[in-house]
């Protein structure tokens, strides 16, 4: 059953499927993001992630369930006649236009006083940082300044929804990241919510007040940058996301602490719920795990959250070296800041001594059969 209340949603999506022949695009999607959040939809090619946007703008028909923007039922509505900007992978910049000429095309459309229209396209400009640019010509800008172009023009009409389909993938690393910075500043700024898809988990991680990871056509996982990539509920979450150690093993219960252990490992950890019996998979990052020198003695290995191995690489990555240790059958990846003096690296071959504390372990659902 679909639910009725949308709340103070800026977007609600309720029970959507799509289907496009015997393909099954979405899942009973149900999403309300809240207005002035910018939340980044997450995930692979063909998770959906773009089929729920274009639903959302009206570009596609769901097959069934419900799309509510701003309070309204706009399920059945045509795109140009829902509150939203659209923001491409391709800009589609009028070429035989200028940069005002571009920004100010949707206010022309709804016959603004030319005053009017004039006075919104230099606050535009102005805002994405571009008023010395109004007379120039689309092809003289660069890639940065023709997504910012882009921007103004889909923000022209004051919509309070933008949603912005991977709008950095054709632009090179450093200027994307600059970008990243220069969009979110944009966003905080207009108070407008954002609705952004895109596949790279770090243009994710940068901009986002909320991530919603997506495979398959559903939802895996929601919630901040932080609390996703830290707190993964699945094997496809801790992997999507960043670097995974997983282990497996047998898990039990010890007070308030869950154990999983195999023959290589002795984890412990914050027991969150039930699940604290039988087969169990836990993830931890590279990065809460501690390198050090090993003891000349065998024990520290039962000891939970310490392992001993052998260091297999040594990988120098400017900020951080990273080290592929191999502990019985099982090879876990760490990564440590470079330290300013330049010490305390190892080298391949090391007998090195892993640990990291109880709360840096997740707990995760294997969902790869499901």
């Amino acid at each position: 059953m679909i639910s009725q209340g949308v709340g103070n949603s800026a977007v609600s999506v309720q029970g959507v499927t799509k289907q496009f022949g015997t393909f099954t695009a979405l899942s009973s999607i149900s999403l309300d993001v809240a207005p002035g959040r910018f939340v980044s939809l997450l995930g692979p090619s063909g998770c959906g992630k773009t089929t729920l946007m274009r639903i959302v703008a009206g570009l596609d028909r769901q097959s069934t369930g419900r799309v509510v923007i701003a309070g309204k039922d706009l399920s059945l509505t045509p795109p140009h006649r829902r509150p939203v900007g659209l923001v491409f992978q391709r800009y589609a910049l009028f070429p035989h236009m200028t940069v005002s000429q571009n920004v100010g095309f949707a206010l022309s459309l709804q016959r603004l006083e030319k005053k009017k229209a004039a006075n919104r396209v230099g606050e535009l400009l102005e805002i994405v940082r571009l008023s010395a640019f109004a007379d120039r010509p689309i092809d003289q800008l660069s890639g940065g300044q023709a997504q910012r172009v882009a921007l103004a023009r889909a923000l022209a009409a004051g919509p309070p929804v933008l949603l912005l389909d991977e709008p950095m993938s054709a632009l090179d690393l450093k200027l994307r990241q600059a970008m990243q910075l220069e969009l979110r500043q944009l966003q905080r700024s207009i108070g407008a919510t954002f609705l952004f898809v895109t596949h790279d988990q770090d243009e994710a991680m940068v901009m986002s007040d909320e991530i919603v990871l997506m495979n398959s056509g559903t939802i895996v996982q929601r919630g901040s940058p932080e609390e996703v990539y830290s707190r993964p509920k699945t094997l496809f979450s801790a992997k999507f996301l960043g670097e995974a150690n997983i282990f497996t093993g047998s898990l039990r219960r010890e007070g308030n602490k869950s154990l999983l252990q195999s023959a290589d490992v002795n984890i412990r950890f914050d027991a969150h719920d039930d699940r604290d019996t039988g087969a169990g998979l836990v993830c931890v990052r590279p990065e809460s795990i501690k390198i050090e020198v090993a003891p000349n003695v065998s024990s520290v290995a039962s000891e939970p959250n310490s392992l001993t191995g052998q260091v297999r690489e040594a990988i120098f990555q400017g900020a951080f070296r990273r080290y592929l240790v191999q502990v019985g059958e099982q090879s876990v990846m760490v990564q440590q800041p470079v330290l300013s003096g330049g010490g305390g690296a190892f080298s391949q071959g090391d007998r090195v001594l892993l640990s990291w504390p109880d709360n840096s372990v997740a707990q995760i659902e294997d969902d790869t059969n499901g």
